[in-house]
């Protein structure tokens, strides 16, 4: 079973009047992964879809032409997917390829056919993926965590000692729009993204997990000046508007998936935001 939720685009202005209940319809995706089914969102910032497929004892294929006016789910876009579950296999117009945790691949328009299979149905493999709008076609490409020379930054004395792993991004395979990417807090550190940003130019998905469900992640969002934060549980999403700060700390430490699209892939355009100027 397939289930596609949208969400609608918000200015700055209407996140102001929102209670706590009505923020998280807006902006948390509370059910991400559900055992044999598909799970996805479609948000009007920038057109991304994001969501968790978790096949069991059947292969599951994403179907989505009615909804998005074409005749297959890439005919018009690229995909994005990370394993975050138990081994698993994908299979691309007919090529097969083992998926065990933290491998990802970059599927490109035009491909018609990803099916998605566990090898185990009691410990199924659970693919995070991230969909959005292409105008060209470039090579499918396999993508391995052990591949991938993590970006080390932060520091345990600010307790925000992270790695960064790039997945979907120039040094690593070329996309259309869509980057996608894996961040590791290391035991001791609970911040990420601070001092925050903001890039006008580019809106971001969330996935946070690895972590007890008896912890959660604060995620902050808002203008800087006019903040608003989002109480998140394992395996839980997040939408941030391309014109909110982001930023995160937790109970305990925690990984993340962002994923990102809009005007550009260049991973560091941001504007960046003085911690002393948050409100």
């Amino acid at each position: 079973m397939t289930t596609l939720d949208t969400r609608y685009a918000h200015s700055p202005k209407d996140i102001a009047r929102l209670n706590t209940a009505e923020l998280r319809e807006e902006f948390l995706v509370e059910q991400v992964f559900v055992s044999g089914e598909i799970k996805l969102t479609y948000t009007h910032n920038d057109r991304m879809i994001f969501g968790g497929v978790t096949p069991t004892t059947q292969p599951l294929e994403i179907v989505l032409n009615k909804e998005l006016g074409v005749a297959y789910f890439l005919e018009r876009r690229e995909l994005g997917v990370i394993n975050i579950g138990g081994a698993g296999k994908i299979t691309i117009d007919g090529k097969t390829e083992s998926m065990v945790k933290q491998d990802g691949y970059y599927i490109g328009k035009e491909t018609k056919e990803v099916i998605f299979e566990s090898d185990d149905p009691e410990n199924p493999a659970k693919f995070y993926i991230s969909s959005t709008p292409a105008q060209k076609k470039y090579p499918n490409v396999k993508i391995e965590i052990s591949e991938i020379k993590p970006m080390k930054t932060g520091a345990s004395e600010a307790m925000n000692d992270r790695n960064i792993y790039q997945y979907i991004h120039p040094n690593i395979c070329e996309s259309c729009q869509l980057q996608m990417g894996y961040t590791i807090l290391e035991p001791g550190s609970s911040w990420n993204t601070m001092p925050c940003h903001t890039h006008e130019r580019r809106m971001e998905a969330y996935l946070y997990f690895d972590f007890d469900e008896e912890q959660r992640v604060f995620h902050f969002m808002g203008k800087l000046d006019e903040t608003k934060h989002l109480i998140v549980a394992p395996d839980q999403a997040v939408i941030s508007p391309s014109w909110s700060i982001h930023s995160g700390v937790a109970t305990t430490n925690y990984s993340f998936i962002w994923a990102m699209c809009g005007e550009n892939i260049t991973y560091d355009d941001m504007d960046f935001v003085a911690t002393k100027d948050l409100k």
